[in-house]
């Protein structure tokens, strides 16, 4: 026969285990301990309802009134009619409009003293407040204030969470597109059924008797998807301006609308986003030349990234892409979970949390997406990398948006600048060091390095030879000269400004690649160093290393995110090939800081960015 838990017991058990997220207890009087005398029942009216206000915003709990915070138990000691009074109160102090539900209040006597207790849910149908107007939620042992929107959202985005993880009675094997299911199984491997390929990545189980599925598997796979989402669908519009008219003004020049299973929305959705981030224009020598408005990459990052953390709890709403004369936007539902922070996106942390957890690890798997958390990091290297402005996000009602715009990085100084070099179809890196020369400014070799993102010597010397080919790039400073001037102002020789860029010639004659002209600036030797104390400088360094002979530059790559640290390794360049073997003989010796330094020869390879033996 089933125990009853008699509501005595569960009251004695609740002042056993004490005051906790889920247990409150309200003293019914005041005063000091020798002269303690009845609360007025209005203030302990005003606590319960805030209190039971605050649990049933949260997680639900259990009042008791005439209980000391320690657990004591003092008892109400006001009269019949009062008590009675307190135990309705909660209906009067809570505003109307947001009534508590399914409340369980009671009078009894423990230790021969009377005591109100109070029970109740989680709520799911109001955000409640009281009749004062305030708003709270249960947080640990406190009742804190909260607006009714974060409490709105939290719901939400537990409801999300939870969707694509559901199952799906009425779904059978028949209603997935059964070619589409055999290409990625076989993908993942030759001998696995598609049957089994769905159980294996938690998208079906076996019931004994049947499969069923989860909602994510229809949403990846299924043949008809209006009949399990209406609106599993990207919506394309391609407006002529820069916002959206209406009336006769309407100036959404086209509308398209597909609704397809995820796989099929990412792959057909981008061939219709494709054509838009390309544009021909007709150029002064009266040649049509396609010109790269959006990074291809940039994009494709957005429109997965869009499909994949959607919120598909809003069945009423779909992804709607908009592109403008002058940006693109990406509208997804769903604002970002309250977990991850719009400016830890911006600092390109690499946070993440994935929403749908069984669409993204599936997505992942077929390589759509990379690791989680990459995906912006991604979209904003690419937009930098490509000359243009940070992208845009932002998370509001209901909604989060990407905006990747045309606009570039370059000032209007700049562009005119840049504009001189039209004719000579420059690489991004070769427009970057243009970029820094303007208007006769003198660059320096790490000036260079820094701007490009370089990280091999030959990369370095290619790209000043590329310049020089070009008749573009100058020595204002001879080298010998830039030695001195280093060495009398105990500086890198990397950092002294010595380069000039000159606009190109009316009709510039290209030499080829292969010019046995050299740049004056191949001749380092670099080595690697490892295990650094994460505040050791560059001066430091350059100085422990000048007693083997000189050095030309010393760089340690800065923790981004923690600015006055380094990153536990960098780079020492040397002007002689012979000092480098002086500093290997004496490599198990090499002590910076209190740590012991260890390190390797470099040598840069084709292909690739940093090479260490």
């Amino acid at each position: 026969m089933t125990e009853i838990l008699k509501l005595n017991e569960r009251i004695n058990i609740a002042i056993e285990v004490g005051e906790s997220h889920f247990r409150e207890f309200k003293s019914a009087l005041e005063g000091s301990p020798e002269s303690k005398k009845n609360r007025d029942v209005k203030d302990i009216s005003s606590d319960i309802s805030k209190t039971l206000v605050a649990f049933a915003n949260a997680d639900g709990g259990e009042l008791l009134i005439g209980v000391e915070d320690n657990g004591t138990i003092s008892g109400c000691h006001h009269s019949d009619e009062l008590l009675d009074y307190i135990k309705n109160s909660y209906k009067e102090f809570v505003h109307k409009d947001t009534p508590l539900q399914s409340v369980k209040s009671h009078i009894l006597k423990i230790e021969n003293l009377k005591i109100v207790y109070f029970s109740i849910p989680k709520s799911d149908k109001y955000i409640h407040i009281t009749s004062d107007g305030r708003c709270l939620q249960r947080r640990d042992l406190e009742s804190v204030p909260i607006s009714p929107h974060s409490i709105s959202q939290e719901r939400n985005e537990q409801l999300s969470k939870r969707y694509d993880r559901q199952f799906v009675d009425e779904a059978t094997f028949q209603d997935f597109d059964s070619n589409l299911l055999e290409k990625v199984s076989k993908q993942f491997s030759q001998t696995i059924s598609s049957e089994k390929y769905l159980q294996h990545l938690d998208l079906a189980e076996f019931t004994g008797d049947k499969l069923i599925f989860r909602k994510a598997a229809l949403l990846l796979f299924a043949k008809d998807i209006n009949r399990w989402h209406p609106r599993c669908q990207i919506r394309v519009l391609k407006i002529k301006g820069t916002e959206v008219k209406t009336g006769k003004e309407y100036n959404v020049i086209q509308d398209n609308v597909l609704s397809k299973n995820i796989i099929e929305l990412i792959e057909e959705g981008w061939d219709i986003i494709r054509p838009y981030l390309t544009e021909t224009r007709f150029s002064e020598d009266a040649v049509f030349n396609t010109q790269i408005i959006y990074p291809e990459l940039a994009c494709k990052e957005a429109l997965i990234n869009a499909i994949a953390h959607r919120d598909y709890s809003n069945e009423g709403a779909g992804i709607e892409i908009y592109i403008f004369d002058d940006r693109i936007v990406f509208k997804s539902p769903g604002e970002l979970l309250s977990s991850i922070k719009l400016d830890d996106i911006k600092k390109r942390n690499g946070t993440h949390q994935s929403r749908n957890s069984n669409v993204a690890k599936v997505l992942k798997d077929l390589g759509f997406m990379r690791e989680l958390g990459e995906g912006f990091r991604r979209i904003y290297e690419l937009m930098e990398k490509n000359d243009f402005t940070e992208p845009e996000i932002n998370s509001h009602n209901g909604y989060f948006h990407l905006t990747l715009s045309q606009k570039l990085v370059y000032s209007e100084k700049e562009k005119i600048w840049l504009e001189e070099f039209n004719s000579l179809n420059l690489s991004r890196e070769q427009r970057t060091v243009v970029r820094l020369g303007a208007n006769g400014d003198l660059i320096s070799p790490q000036d260079i390095w820094n701007s490009v993102g370089i990280v091999d010597t030959e990369d370095y010397r290619k790209l000043l030879e590329s310049l020089k080919s070009l008749d573009i790039l100058t020595s204002a400073i001879p080298k010998f000269e830039a030695i001195n001037f280093a060495r009398k102002n105990n500086i890198d020789r990397k950092k002294v400004r010595r380069f000039r860029i000159k606009p190109p010639k009316r009709e510039t004659k290209i030499i080829h690649e292969n010019t046995s002209e050299k740049t004056d600036d191949s001749d380092y030797e670099k080595i690697y160093i490892g295990n650094l104390n994460y505040f050791s400088t560059e001066e430091k360094i350059r100085d422990y290393f000048c007693k083997y002979g000189e050095v030309s530059n010393v760089d340690l790559p800065i923790n981004r995110y923690e600015p006055t640290k380094n990153r536990g390794f960098g780079f020492v360049e040397f002007e002689d090939k012979s000092v480098v073997n002086n500093v290997f003989e004496d490599k198990l010796n090499i002590e910076i800081d209190d740590r012991k330094i260890f390190i390797r020869k470099y040598i840069p390879q084709k292909g690739k960015k940093r090479n260490f033996i």
